[in-house]
């Protein structure tokens, strides 16, 4: 099933540059991220679901890289961007080869399930 998205043809003309920038350089940065390491989470200051996905990482011994993007009360519309990106409603944000894994519970799901390195491999 394709996500859902608001059409371009649905946005006025004089608005569409707007949309296409708006905090455009977070986006940026994680794309970029994603095309250096083979693993990125995305995440924030004070989240623990963020130190679980790191931790889970950690006790793997993968490396990844780390990009935190404010706390709860800071950087939220930036935050908000990369939602609406990836589609993702919550952080962390783990990304495998370029491929958004889910957060810090379907992280652990695919360790406990020993498809971890499957996904790591491609």
């Amino acid at each position: 099933m394709p996500r859902l998205m608001l059409e371009e043809s649905a946005l006025h003309p004089a608005i569409r540059e707007k949309v296409a920038q708006l905090h455009a350089d977070v986006i940026d940065q994680v794309v970029s991220a994603m095309a250096q390491e083979a693993v990125v989470v995305v995440g924030m200051a004070g989240n623990p679901f963020v130190g679980k996905a790191r931790k889970a990482l950690d006790d793997l011994g993968v490396s990844y890289r780390y990009l935190a993007f404010g706390s709860y009360l800071s950087q939220w519309r930036r935050r908000n961007a990369l939602k609406m990106w990836s589609g993702w409603p919550t952080l962390p944000m783990v990304f495998v080869n370029g491929v958004l894994i889910g957060g810090a519970d379907d992280l652990r799901l695919l360790i406990d399930k020993g498809e971890f390195p499957q996904v790591l491999k491609k």
